[in-house]
């Protein structure tokens, strides 16, 4: 089952909004892939981490 804005997986309930977001586009495209939604959202959540560790500029100034 695909997730979309406002629509995630519970395990990303507490993560920031950002991060979330990210999170979740990621989740959907191994999901597109992989059927499975375990790995899918473990995946999304772990890769949506190292992309703003990569690129703090990305994170909103009043999520600091």
């Amino acid at each position: 089952m695909p997730w979309y804005h406002g629509d995630y997986p519970p395990s990303y309930k507490n993560q920031p909004k950002y991060l979330r977001d990210k999170a979740t586009e990621i989740a959907n495209e191994v999901l597109k892939t992989t059927h499975n939604e375990g790995e899918a959202i473990a995946t999304g959540l772990k890769q949506a981490r190292i992309h703003f560790e990569h690129h703090p500029e990305e994170i909103p100034a009043n999520e600091k």
